[in-house]
């Protein structure tokens, strides 16, 4: 790095919240199925932690070199349901666990890919491990998981779409902050650094590093010295913000890869807020000029914001991937906070807002008694966003025993807190429960 960049890192990191949100290991499990679960779950075991052994120690140390925050240092996996088999649940827990072990042996946040894919169909490890979601997310601590129900090609399951509803209220049951260990997607994509919905897909290298930067805080700083200007002015600052937060990224992503001796995978965009104020993806928005996020121009905002990011970003990276964009997850954002305390931020604005914004439905709390039919017709419309235009959709949904709308529910650390924010009453039932399958998009057919 040349000295006026690190200069300008050492201001973003010193006054803007700027960090590397996670150096993200993807470790691939197709070699370690074996005759029964029990050997599969040991040679899983015995693979991630072989890899992954210094993964933890070499980001502290270019932490302690370069003076950048590396936050979260993780795993992820091939997807679970793929080396599953004929394991039953009980099997499927082995592995579980094996993750879980191996997650805590070498140091790591989280580890992801407790994950099926089922956009087309279900396969018997793909049942079993949805049916084991309940005690799995409850019965590990560090194991997350995702479910890809749709996507642009291959239409939406509904028949998972009810699944998964079911199993977001079966998780309840045992926990009320469980739920925010898994992510149901359309459109998932195989390099994605971030939590909960990280996998490692079948296409990547046996093992890969993978990057996600922020700096939510670092774009408001800009955008406030271009105060009165014209939405011009403020996506080309915007795009030159991006730039100088993904060269940090794309630095951090090289130097942790050669070290540990693997390749390089990308750099994810991602603008991915904290419950810090001044690290807000919804205080952006408000700097470009809404007086709250949620009113009128909000979707209009964020797009400008999210591509704007993108163009910067894809210039400074050698190779972009994840989700590239800005994240409104409410629990995990101040500003998203406030808002859906206000009433200003409602669940039918985020469903607008997913439209053009990195992810979907992200971290949001309702009241516990929500039908498990309503949960799914909300994975649904998602789903529905992301398929018709071909980008990754994503529902995590936290319904909560004993509460009302308005109430505070506290996550804890980077998860934050979330009020649990007013459903529609009216059922979504004999819809879900036609089942079958939701064609794909005309647009689909591109051989």
């Amino acid at each position: 790095m040349e000295t006026k960049q690190i200069l300008e890192t050492i201001q973003m990191v010193s006054e803007d919240h700027l960090d590397i949100r996670t150096v993200t290991m993807g470790i691939s499990l197709l070699d370690t199925v074996g005759d029964t679960p029990a050997q599969t779950a040991k040679n899983v075991y015995q693979k991630v932690v072989s890899y992954a052994k210094n993964l933890v120690p070499v980001a502290e140390q270019i932490e302690r070199e370069y003076g950048i925050p590396i936050t979260n240092k993780r795993i992820s996996v091939t997807p679970v349901a793929l080396i599953a088999g004929h394991s039953d649940e009980e099997g499927l827990l082995q592995i579980a666990h094996a993750l879980d072990d191996a997650a805590k042996e070498v140091g790591v946040d989280f580890i992801g890919g407790y994950s099926a894919l089922v956009q087309k169909g279900f396969s018997h490890g793909d049942l079993a491990l949805i049916k084991s979601l309940p005690r799995v997310l409850t019965e590990t601590d560090l194991v997350m998981s995702s479910v890809n129900i749709g996507s642009s090609k291959a239409g939406i399951n509904l028949d998972a779409v009810k699944l998964m509803g079911e199993t977001i209220k079966a998780i309840t049951d045992k926990s009320d902050t469980a739920n925010s260990k898994m992510v149901v997607f359309a459109n998932a994509v195989e390099d994605n650094p971030f939590m909960a919905g990280a996998f490692h897909g079948v296409s990547e290298p046996d093992v890969v590093i993978n990057v996600g930067v922020s700096g939510p805080g670092v774009v408001k700083r800009a955008i406030e010295k271009v105060s009165g200007k014209s939405i011009n002015d403020v996506s080309e600052t915007i795009k030159k913000t991006a730039f100088k937060i993904t060269r940090v990224g794309q630095f951090i992503g090289d130097l942790a890869a050669k070290r540990l001796d693997v390749p390089f995978g990308i750099v994810d965009l991602s603008l991915a807020p904290t419950p810090a104020r001044g690290d807000s993806v919804a205080e952006v928005l408000e700097e470009i000029g809404l007086e709250q996020v949620g009113t009128h121009g909000t979707t209009a905002a964020l797009m400008l914001l999210n591509d704007a990011v993108k163009k910067g970003g894809v210039m400074a990276a050698q190779q972009v991937g994840g989700l590239s964009g800005a994240f409104i997850p409410v629990s995990e954002d101040a500003g998203m906070i406030d808002a859906a305390k206000d009433g200003t931020l409602t669940l039918s604005k985020l469903e607008a807002m997913t439209s053009v914004c990195s992810v979907g439905l992200d971290m949001i709390a309702i009241p516990g008694d929500t039908p498990a039919t309503t949960i799914s017709g909300m994975i649904a419309d998602e789903a529905a966003i992301g398929v018709q235009n071909n980008k990754t959709t994503a529902v995590r949904i936290l319904p909560t025993n004993g509460t009302k709308v308005g109430d505070m529910v506290d996550y804890g650390g980077l998860l934050g807190t979330a009020p649990v924010m007013p459903v529609n009453s009216k059922s979504s039932a004999a819809f879900i429960d036609r089942g079958g399958h939701i064609p794909a998009p005309i647009h689909s057919f591109k051989n």
